[in-house]
Parts: structure tokens; C-alpha cells; sequence
């Protein structure tokens, strides 16, 4: 047990003393709802957050009762409340406006879904996107997360990181297999985020999800601090690899320098997140 400077005894994991345990566990069974798990039964909550079934259940009665989450009587689901916890935040940016209008012309252009996302930790966080049609077996909406290694858009984010920063990554982050494409060999994924780095693009074939292209492009501030990355997406069947090079890159980066363009004029105000 140490001492914090303002809140007193800090323990061994670096809480404090004002440290309550039970927002903790309340937030992690919000987190543990995602993407990929919208739907959960109470032993999936207890598994995915190491609480007690007979914890698990408080909390997530709970959070029936004020309405963030729903319940059939057997499996647990969000409801559109939980925007409100996030609402703060993404109402001061003014990054996802700046972006929204180009995102919407190179969607209207190529037919294609285009996005906008920033790093948070291991993940990749939507802050824009215009959908043109649905080609991943989950929904894509605002604050939608997925790891950043096996993504275009967290390619070209991991790809500004600092060497002491991606290094950070690498050694946090579980490299998990999604597709055989997955990029799970930290050398290999090293390479590539070299390479992207150089060109100043990703390309990321089926590496997420089966039948899933994308290309990105980083949208940089006024010191070229790489703050996001702007994306397109397509189906295989639909688009070579040879075609998103040819037909969807140079519209691709048109966007992200008009993006770019924007926020420039409006700093030093604009919020980036």
C-alpha cells in the first residue's frame, strides 16, 4: 500500500482509497457486451467478468431497472440508454462532423460503407460512418470497437504510433486469430505497420471477417500527428484487390486531405477526442 499525493493510500493496482468497487463491476458488465456479444445469459456475464453468478444477477437486474439494459427472462441485451454514458464525450468532439459530409461523398461515389475511427487501447472506436450496405455479420454503428491489429483503420493508427508506444501495444494486446488471414505473428504484424507506414495506406484483406475488404487512410493534424484513420469497405465478391487499389485509394485519400483540410481551419478549437 503506497500514498497518493490527493486521494491518500493507493493499493497495490494504483486505486485509491475513494476507489468504488461496485462502479467498477457495474461498468465491467456494461463492457462486457459487444459486437460480437450482444446478447448474453447470466453465467456468459459472470464468465466474462469474473463476478459470482448471484453478483452478476444484482448487477444486471440493476441495470434492467434503470433501463440500460433488457432482459427476456434468459438473455441480457443493451438497450440504446448506454448512449447516454458515452453522449458527453462524443457531443464535444467535433472531429465525426467534420468528417460526416466527406464520409457521405465517397459513400454516395463508390457505393461503398466508409468510416472514421480513433485508437482506444487494443481497439479501433467508430466516431463516423455512413453505411451503404451491410457486409460484416454484426451491425457497425457509433462507438462499435474491434482490435486494432486486425483492422485497416487500426493498421494506419498503429502505423503512428511511437516506437515505445507500439511496443506498449505488442505487449498488451493478445494477438487472436479471426480468419486465416489474421495477422497473428507479432514480426509479420511489425512488418506491415512498416509498410503502411512508408506508403501511407493499409490494405486489410478477410483479416477480421470472412469476405470483408478494406482500405484506410490516416487523417493527420496540423503538426501531422496521426489522429485518425479514415476508412472504406467492401465485400470480396464485390471488389479485387487490384480494383480498391485502383478505383477506391485515390478517392479514399482525396477524403481523409479534405478531412484534413477542415479540421486545420478549425483549429485550435476542434476537439479530436
Amino acid at each position: 500500500m503506497t500514498t497518493d499525493e490527493l486521494d491518500g493510500p493507493v493499493d497495490s493496482a494504483g486505486r485509491g482509497a475513494h476507489h468504488v468497487q461496485s462502479l467498477e463491476r457495474g461498468l465491467a458488465v456494461i463492457k462486457a457486451f459487444g459486437a460480437r456479444t450482444p446478447e448474453l445469459t447470466l453465467s456468459d456475464v459472470a464468465r466474462a467478468t469474473g463476478l459470482t453468478r448471484a453478483a452478476a444477477r444484482r448487477f444486471l437486474l440493476t441495470l434492467v431497472d434503470l433501463g440500460y439494459v433488457r432482459t427476456d427472462g434468459k438473455r441480457f441485451s443493451l438497450t440504446a440508454k448506454v448512449l447516454e454514458l458515452g453522449y458527453s464525450y462524443l457531443s464535444g468532439m467535433t472531429l465525426p462532423e467534420v468528417a460526416l459530409p466527406h464520409l457521405e461523398e465517397l459513400s454516395a461515389r463508390m457505393r461503398e460503407s466508409t468510416s472514421v475511427s480513433v485508437l482506444d487501447g487494443p481497439d479501433v472506436v467508430y466516431i463516423a460512418r455512413v453505411a451503404a450496405s451491410r457486409i460484416m455479420t454484426v451491425s457497425i454503428n457509433i462507438g462499435t470497437r474491434f482490435p486494432a491489429y486486425a483492422t485497416s483503420m487500426g493498421h494506419v493508427l498503429l502505423a503512428g504510433l511511437s516506437a515505445r508506444e507500439l511496443d506498449d501495444y505488442l505487449t498488451e494486446t493478445s494477438l487472436r486469430r479471426f480468419t486465416p488471414n489474421t495477422l497473428t505473428d507479432e514480426s509479420e504484424l511489425r512488418a506491415e505497420l512498416e509498410a503502411v507506414r512508408a506508403q501511407g495506406y493499409s490494405i486489410v484483406d478477410q483479416e477480421l471477417e470472412e469476405g470483408l475488404r478494406s482500405a484506410a487512410a490516416p487523417v493527420r493534424d496540423s503538426s501531422g500527428r496521426v489522429v485518425a484513420a479514415v476508412n472504406i469497405s467492401t465485400h470480396a465478391t464485390r471488389r479485387s484487390l487490384e480494383d480498391i487499389r485502383t478505383d477506391l485509394l485515390p478517392l479514399l485519400h482525396t477524403a481523409a486531405r479534405a478531412i484534413e483540410a477542415d479540421l486545420t481551419v478549425a483549429q485550435p478549437t476542434t476537439r479530436l477526442g
